[in-house]
């Protein structure tokens, strides 16, 4: 993974393996799109991370889904913390690229059988991806990750 490195904040940025497991362990991200007028679009999401692409599993009929077919440039958040030395996050950027059938029924398919496997025991509890015909796979392997970990600030 190429990946731009981080100049600013260097103190409070994580570590590659604070990273994984950030972005591991946590379940929500905002998923930030470019409307056809060039305003923002953000809203809340579902994801898995396999160590190097981060993977979306949207519903194909919503705006978000629309928006990546038509721009795929995106931005991610991933956040945590409610007082300011808890504040931790990540950034991640890049282009998605659609994988698998659209809308997903099932259909086999090895490139997902990863993705898939996280999400579904991360979110479902499950060793299988349930799929409701509704929703599909976006895939970003972001080339620029952006992190922040105010708890090593140590109270400064």
């Amino acid at each position: 993974m190429s990946v731009t490195q981080q100049r600013r904040g260097r103190k409070i940025m994580m570590t590659p393996g604070e990273l994984d497991e950030f972005l591991t362990t946590q379940r929500t991200c905002r998923v930030a799109t470019v409307s056809g007028d060039g305003t923002p679009h953000v809203s809340a999401l579902w994801f898995a991370w396999d160590g190097t692409s981060l993977w979306l599993y949207s519903v194909v009929r919503s705006r978000r889904w629309a928006q990546l077919g038509r721009d795929p440039r995106v931005a991610v958040v991933v956040d945590s913390g409610e007082e300011y030395d808890q504040l931790r996050g990540v950034e991640l950027s890049g282009r998605v690229e659609f994988v698998g059938e659209v809308p997903r029924r099932g259909e086999l398919c090895a490139e997902l059988d990863t993705a898939e496997t996280l999400f579904a025991r991360k979110n479902f509890g499950l060793d299988e991806m349930p799929h409701d015909g509704r929703h599909a796979w976006a895939r970003l392997t972001p080339d620029k990750i952006v992190s922040w970990d105010f708890r090593k600030l140590g109270g400064a």
